[in-house]
């Protein structure tokens, strides 16, 4: 098995697109690669972190010429290069060297050559290969290389020019072009044509700064004649609902989406797309042969990737709003002659399949690796650090604790499950993607991601449009779309089992006239403006299962409680599959003693809801198995999880004086208990009725 680390930071859009992108080519090249993906400065200083990003932000956008300034003094700041006062981050990168033990760290951000150099000097051989991955183009800070990498993986000939002339080694140069998603090459049907006269010219505006302003912009460009205008305004939900007025207005000529996983379609199908050139948006863009109007330009970082759009003829700077509607007029005229240009000049330098390249070179760096002679053990003397006094010692060759952690659990033989988590296409921190990684990395058997699905007819519903926290109709199909692809990814990396959910909000003004069910292992979609009745029917007709959400009263921390299905249980206990007898850290204790079907989940909204109550399973790893066990009940327990290992430590069997036995496998993870460590796990456990 090969093992890549990979790491990244959240100080821009293009080092996580980088790292992310380059993960799935990976493991859609190498099924047997194991691939990490880490930010070291979120691991290391987190509360810090967030604001250093805030700060970063709120510098690009709101003072750019001073970051500019900035970003000149940090290329010439030699003091960067050596990695001094980085000591808590070295002792993060120290852990995750051992815990993950690397034929290959990949690196998607500048500093991490510096800290590693710092960390390997000349007396201590480093145990694996590293590869850099320049995320800039044409403009490319000092930073990138001024540590040795074996590799450095850079997005064309230009890039790999101005490494050259800055001393970097040729053989050490690869152009193997920026490692956008692999979904780009896949050609979508209903690709754009030259504009001819009369004929619509799809444009595509994402909007990430500027949002003052954007309203102009957008009548500006529906003033153009032939112009249909797709508006993507992220998580901006306010800025959206403004904007709603407009595409009323406007039927069928303005689109206007949210947060969205569909860049790649979006790109591909459209004739020019309106952006700021960040280095993941202008190599997206070129990925797609879609020729890009620059509407925004942050000095520094992104002056190569202006350079690039203008000087190869992929399309135009634009100086100011005026100046975007009046290039796009431009390629609605002379039959798109214009457009064709800039599209041939990009078919030729499109690489959309640069990560699949990428991820084929990091596998060879792997072979490097392992043909060198290494020893047992990572080298065990502190790192020299140019006079500095502390030290950091390097890691030792043995398994991760959380590995060995999730061999004793996988001992048991039960599943372990989470049935209730949230996604950001409503109101969670993490992507689908992350929500996989997440949960995958720490063992588990079967999640369902639940996203909040309101009925438009009561009050959050209504506020659907202003606020993200509950999916809107534009995208649910995409929705469906990209957890279906993560549930592929999911099995593939993880022998995780990822179903398609929703969490239907019937919500009232009080708590008694609410009601919050699960639809879990979802096919299609149902409509929310249903009764809660109906609502069960269609979820039992497509195989699903209907789970009452914390259907008690919610005591260990506020939440929105909803009583109604509780309180007409002689209505719906006959239909329902499960009641939540635990949401996160409650525990529903009137669930046990009605004796109704239960289950134990997360309410999963960011990584900390992480440690709570959950589900195990004695059945088999297939959908249909594991809601069969959920039906009949038989063979369910709950756990408290407390880390990578999970275990039955008490069996509480409510209303009955003799206990039954532990099914097969639990009994065996109670005699393992002092083994594994985790002494907090609770386990309430149905035999059959």
């Amino acid at each position: 098995m090969k093992k890549i680390l990979i790491l990244t930071a959240g100080f821009g859009d293009g080092h996580n697109a980088a790292a992310r992108n380059v993960r799935e080519a990976l493991e859609l090249t190498a099924a047997d690669a194991e691939v990490t993906v880490a930010d070291l400065y979120e691991l290391s200083y987190k509360r810090l972190n967030t604001l250093a990003k805030k700060a970063y932000l709120g510098a690009v956008r709101y003072a750019p010429q001073l970051w500019g300034g900035i970003f000149k003094v940090l290329d010439h700041a030699p003091w960067l290069a050596d990695g001094r006062g980085l000591v808590r981050m070295q002792k993060s990168l120290v852990q995750l060297l051992e815990e993950t033990q690397p034929d290959c760290v990949v690196s998607t951000y500048p500093a991490y050559g510096s800290l590693i150099q710092a960390l390997y000097h000349d007396h201590c051989e480093r145990p694996f290969r590293f590869v850099t991955i320049i995320t800039d183009a044409r403009s490319v800070h000092s930073l990138w290389y001024r540590a040795r990498s074996d590799r450095f993986v850079v997005c064309d000939a230009a890039t790999a020019e101005v490494l050259q002339q800055a001393g970097v080694e040729k053989e050490s140069i690869a152009a193997l072009g920026f490692p956008v998603s692999p979904l780009f090459g896949v050609t979508p049907k209903d690709l754009p044509e030259r504009p001819r006269l009369g004929q619509m010219l799809r444009v595509l505006y994402v909007i990430n700064t500027g949002k003052k302003k954007c309203g102009k912009a957008i009548d500006r460009l529906l003033a153009i004649p032939n112009v249909e205008l797709t508006v993507t305004v992220g998580r901006y939900s306010e800025l959206k609902e403004k904007l709603a007025r407009r595409a009323r207005e406007h039927a069928g000529r303005l689109h206007l989406l949210g947060w969205t996983n569909q860049m790649p379609q979006l790109l591909m199908r459209s004739h020019v797309v309106i952006g700021k050139a960040g280095g993941a948006a202008v190599q997206e863009a070129i990925a797609a042969k879609c020729p890009m109007i620059i509407n925004q330009v942050i000095p520094g970082q992104e002056a190569g990737n202006a350079h690039l759009i203008r000087t190869a003829n992929l399309g135009a700077v634009a100086d100011g709003n005026k100046d975007v509607a009046r290039w796009v007029e431009r390629l609605a005229e002379d039959s798109g002659e214009l457009w064709a240009q800039w599209r041939g000049q990009l078919e030729k330098i499109s690489r959309p399949d640069a990560a699949l390249r990428i991820a084929n070179l990091i596998l060879g760096e792997c072979d490097a690796a392992n043909k060198l002679l290494r020893p047992e053990q990572f080298p065990g003397r502190p790192a020299a650090h140019n006079g500095n006094a502390h030290e950091v010692a390097l890691p030792a060759r043995n398994g991760s604790m959380a590995m060995r952690a999730q061999i004793a659990r996988k001992k048991t033989g039960a599943l372990l499950c989470d049935f209730h988590v949230h996604s950001n296409y409503s109101d969670g921190k993490l992507t689908v993607s992350e929500v996989v990684d997440f949960y995958g990395s720490r063992g588990f058997d079967c999640i369902c991601i639940t996203d909040h699905w309101a009925d438009p007819r009561r009050l959050i519903g209504k506020l659907a449009r202003l606020t993200p926290l509950t999916l809107s109709y534009d995208q649910i199909e995409e929705y469906f779309e990209v957890i279906t692809r993560e549930a592929r990814r999911a099995w593939r990396r993880y022998g995780l089992l990822v179903l398609t959910g929703l969490e239907f909000n019937k919500d009232g003004p009080t708590k008694r006239t609410s009601a919050h069910l699960l639809g879990i292992d979802l096919k299609t979609l149902i409509s929310p403006r249903l009764d809660l009745m109906e609502t069960i029917t269609r979820i039992h007709a497509q195989g699903g299962l209907a789970v009452a959400a914390h259907p008690h009263l919610m005591k260990s921390e506020w939440a929105k409680e909803t009583l109604y299905l509780w309180d007409n249980q002689d209505k719906f206990a006959p239909v329902i599959d499960a009641w939540e007898i635990a949401n996160r850290n409650n525990l529903f204790t009137p669930v046990s003693r009605r004796r109704l079907p239960f289950l134990a989940n997360s309410d999963f909204h960011k990584p900390k809801h992480i440690f709570s109550w959950k589900t195990l399973l004695n059945c088999e790893k297939n959908p249909e198995a594991i809601k069969e066990c959920i039906r009949r009940n038989e063979n369910v327990a709950i756990t408290l999880y407390r880390g990578d290992a999970v275990t039955a430590a008490t069996e509480i069997v409510p209303n009955r004086q003799k206990q039954p036995s532990l099914p097969l496998g639990l009994e065996a993870a109670a005699r393992q208990l002092p083994e594994t460590g985790v002494s907090d796990s609770l386990l309430l456990h149905r035999v059959a009725r």
